[in-house]
């Protein structure tokens, strides 16, 4: 039965063909809050002597309740994003004016702009806004829905961490890589992963101890096995104890770098469940691994190269010179800091390096940038952006190489092998000049009689087979 506007529901007829339906407790009536009425006015307060001077007291400091539980949801509806963005503006909370003093800090630390620190504020009033529990500590997961509302996520994060409000419920990168990977595996087999996950990113304190592993090397090993762990659960294979030395051997590519790889992810995974006695017997023990085919490094177009070192980004030309004259990797670049780079030399792992004229040049044209454009910064790396400039991490080791037509480890593969033909493969130096091992020093020594490399010195006017 519906009620047309404007017009009074008729009872009878209700009560005959209509139904109500109620929730129990939930028939109230809100209550009216009384207006104030007005008092005399108050003098302000006299001034007094305090320690910093003479001055009137400021407000105390703000204090915030914080309880351990939340309010679950009933239903989950999405809200206006109009509204909030209204009261974004115009809402003062306990959480705000409790932050207000870290928000000032990390200002004047990290040398904020203006823009920057009320994008803080404004993002700490949709939290309050946001969240179910006014007075409980605020999920990272809850950070990360601010875009939706022009909210800002990495610098509010800091804030909250640094109040101790934060509760960090990101997942890792590779975790989230994992889960996409292993989503589709039945619940057993999943858990086997995760187990082994965990040893591989956290290491193991427990017989047999392991040390975590770089997150790039478990991606790998991921990447690897997952074929292989896909193609068991298609057979109907819930657990990975089942699995046999036989069925290992038919699910490893014939050869090349994709079987090694396999290999070495499935002997890890295998070994670490036998270890945590998940599994009955290792199906690896006592197979032969395979050999990785060994690349042989190629010098590079030298026109890309200078068109690189003389680009107009002087972040580029900076980092292509550094991998270009001094062979470093783009780990160190990222890593270095400014007080590296003292009286024209780098101080690189206990080594000191005197840096070459156009590098000198080009660190100079960096460094009057970056003075420019972050005055305020204390990030203590050489290389930054404008997401790492207001904090104290590095940049990520993919700046500012997605800008740039070259691979770091390309161009480092260029200048070492450069100097071994300069030098007629002078094992010592290489090894003392770029801080090689005796493989990875043997691998461009290789280079030396390679016939294709020979002939296309050879093509190259002006140069000449060494010896």
């Amino acid at each position: 039965m519906l009620q047309e506007p404007g017009r009074a529901l008729d009872l009878a007829e209700a009560n005959a063909h209509g139904q109500q339906l109620y929730f129990a407790n939930m028939h109230f009536q809100r209550r009216r809050t009384r207006r104030l009425e007005p008092g005399p006015r108050k003098r302000p307060p006299k001034p007094r002597k305090t320690p910093g001077g003479w001055g009137r007291p400021g407000p105390a400091p703000s204090t915030l309740t914080v309880s351990p539980w939340f309010q679950t949801v009933l239903i989950d509806m999405p809200p206006d994003a109009e509204v909030l963005r209204r009261r974004a503006l115009a809402e003062d909370s306990e959480l705000t004016r409790y932050c207000a003093a870290i928000v000032r800090e990390h200002a004047e630390r990290f040398g904020w702009s203006k823009r920057q620190r009320n994008d803080v504020i404004r993002s700490l009033r949709l939290l309050q806004t946001l969240r179910d529990t006014p007075a409980a500590k605020i999920r990272a997961s809850d950070v990360l829905q601010l875009p939706r509302y022009d909210g800002n996520i990495v610098s509010t994060i800091d804030v909250l961490a640094a109040a101790d409000l934060l509760i960090d419920d990101r997942p890792r990168p590779i975790e989230t890589y994992f889960t996409n990977k292993t989503s589709d595996l039945p619940p057993v087999m999943r858990q086997q992963l995760e187990v082994w996950l965990t040893i591989m990113i956290d290491g193991a304190t427990t017989a047999p101890r392991q040390r975590a592993r770089d997150p790039l090397t478990v991606r790998v090993h991921v990447r690897a096995i997952a074929p292989a762990i896909t193609a068991w659960a298609e057979a109907g294979h819930q657990s990975l104890a089942e699995i046999t030395a036989a069925q290992v051997r038919a699910a490893l590519p014939e050869n090349g770098s994709q079987r090694a790889l396999m290999e070495r992810g499935l002997r890890s995974l295998f070994k670490n469940l036998k270890a945590r006695k998940l599994i009955f017997a290792n199906p690896m023990r006592g197979m032969k691994g395979t050999a990785l085919n060994p690349t042989v490094p190629l010098p590079m177009d030298t026109a890309l190269v200078r068109q690189e070192l003389n680009s107009a980004n002087p972040a580029v030309a900076l980092a292509v010179a550094l991998v270009a004259f001094h062979a470093l990797t783009a780990k160190e670049v990222s890593e270095l800091l400014l007080t590296d780079t003292v009286d024209g030399k780098l101080r690189l792992n206990g080594r000191s390096i005197p840096l070459a004229q156009p590098v000198r040049d080009r660190l100079a044209r960096w460094l009057d940038h970056r003075s420019r454009t972050w005055p305020n910064s204390r990030n203590p790396h050489l290389l930054i952006h404008q997401k790492s400039a207001p904090r104290l991490l590095a940049a990520s080791r993919r700046y500012p190489w997605k800008q740039c037509a070259i691979r770091p480890q390309a161009l480092r593969e260029d200048r070492i092998l450069a100097e071994v033909h300069a030098t007629g493969g002078d094992a010592r130096r290489i090894s003392d000049l770029f801080g090689l091992g005796i493989e990875s020093t043997n691998r461009y020594l290789d280079t030396l009689e390679h016939a294709d490399l020979a002939a296309a010195r050879e093509d190259v006017p002006g140069t000449s087979p060494p010896g």
